[in-house]
């Protein structure tokens, strides 16, 4: 049998300053999916699996973790950013700007905010990206920058 290897996910120079991607996919959190996350990862604020308590507080109901909603939303652009690989240098400016509940849709987009050649990496660019995650409604609910560290397709290399 004979194996083909598939390149996937673009290189640094496909990401033009102010280029914009619609990343397609999109997510529905279930109040499940937001009690298992908050459980699983030992967040026990009561707003994420207590109904009557996050009415008190003046919510409909359970709350999504806002954690849970931005990582759904960073693996909803890795497809489209991240996935030919490089090494993730961080988030930075990380906002939760309105609250997610059960039943709530999450789209994400990206625009390019900038680029340059690693200085320490041959081969290599550094890439950061304005990334928002919206709801069903179009209201904004989470945004932050990202920067990846983005293989080049030609490596130039000094003899």
């Amino acid at each position: 049998m004979t194996l083909r290897r598939r390149e996937r996910g673009l290189f640094y120079e496909d990401f033009e300053v102010g280029r914009k991607f619609d990343h397609h996919w999109g997510r529905t959190l279930s109040e499940t999916d937001g009690v298992t996350y908050s459980c699983r990862t030992m967040q026990y604020n009561p707003i994420y699996f207590n109904v009557e308590y996050a009415r008190q507080l003046g919510y409909e109901g359970i709350v999504i973790n806002p954690l849970l909603v931005f990582t759904t939303v960073l693996g909803l652009s890795v497809e489209d950013l991240s996935e030919a690989g490089g090494p993730f240098l961080g988030v930075e400016d990380l906002r939760f700007v309105e609250t997610v509940r059960g039943g709530d849709t999450i789209t994400a987009t990206s625009v390019v905010l900038s680029r340059r050649p690693s200085k320490s990496r041959p081969g290599w660019g550094i890439v950061e990206w304005r990334t928002s995650g919206r709801n069903q409604r179009d209201q904004l609910v989470v945004e932050y920058r990202r920067t990846n560290l983005s293989r080049q397709r030609e490596t130039k290399v000094s003899k």
